[in-house]
């Protein structure tokens, strides 16, 4: 009986491994194609997209870097990502923290009201909002874009950070309480630690999400000054639609950083989002 219950298991296993293996590929193979593609010429990626380059042509990434303009881009995506980060994480912590200790009235309310407001879709502010920053002369401006990206991303963030904070057990916060901790010094000496998987969650999570979003950037940060990595891409397709070796080139500059930060940071943001959904 143990025998057979162990052969089901280990059939069981092998199933999921093969599912996850063909899975794995089907994601993986369109990088493996730009990343080959990416050292070649044009017209050897209309004969055989799939042959592997005898040599690596790195004209490519120069003509990339260069008329795509990535030197700026990154820069403007960094404060952009940077700017959204800081805002997000310094309101939703002390929101979550507010309402997982339930210290003020309506605190279901308000709960309510955060996640609802993950399902309205931005499209619907997009005049207003626009309306107000080219009265106020903020079109083009990152920080002041950072704020709209920032309230996008506040309802998961607050949600997520509200859970982080219902996990830290109450006596930690009572025991600085005794000893005479203002509310301060109890969210940034005894709090912060603990929920610090979280911290790492929200942040990962927002700066993927900032990184990656079109509609808002393109719609408040006009001119070439204050285009990010992706505008400036998604600026070549016009002029270097008929080049596919540079647009492949810069598609690897692009979501290059987001691999290997993605990798760097996997073992954490797993953990995080695992220690979040203790309770809820």
């Amino acid at each position: 009986m143990k025998t057979s219950t162990k052969g089901n298991q280990l059939r069981y296993g092998i199933a999921i491994h093969i599912v996850l293996i063909i899975l794995a590929i089907i994601c993986l193979f369109p990088i493996f194609l730009v990343i080959v593609n990416s050292f070649k010429e044009n017209a050897d990626i209309v004969r055989s997209p799939l042959e592997i380059p005898k040599i690596l042509n790195i004209g490519n990434y120069i003509q990339a870097w260069k008329y795509g303009k990535f030197g700026k881009g990154f820069l403007n995506s960094a404060i952009l990502v940077g700017g959204t980060i800081i805002i997000v994480l310094f309101c939703s912590t002390l929101a979550g923290y507010v309402l997982a200790g339930r210290k003020i009235k309506g605190t279901s309310g308000f709960i309510t009201y955060f996640m609802m407001a993950m399902t309205v879709p931005i499209q619907l502010f997009l005049f207003p909002l626009y309306f107000i920053y080219a009265r106020m002369n903020l079109i083009g401006n990152l920080p002041a874009t950072s704020f709209i990206l920032a309230a996008i991303s506040m309802p998961l963030a607050v949600t997520l950070m509200r859970t982080y904070f219902i996990n830290v057990p109450k006596e930690l916060e009572e025991a600085a309480r005794i000893d005479g901790a203002t509310t301060p010094q109890v969210i940034w000496h005894v709090m912060r630690p603990v929920v610090s998987p979280g911290l790492i969650t929200v942040s990962v999570l927002v700066g993927l999400q900032t990184w990656n979003e079109y509609l808002i950037s393109s719609t408040f940060l006009q001119g070439e000054k204050s285009f990010t990595a992706p505008l400036g891409f998604l600026a070549m397709n016009g002029a270097y639609g008929a080049s596919m070796g540079v647009l492949m080139a810069s598609a690897m500059i692009l979501i290059g950083p987001i691999i290997v930060f993605f990798l760097l940071a996997q073992r954490r943001f797993i953990d995080g989002m695992v220690g979040g959904a203790v309770k809820g």
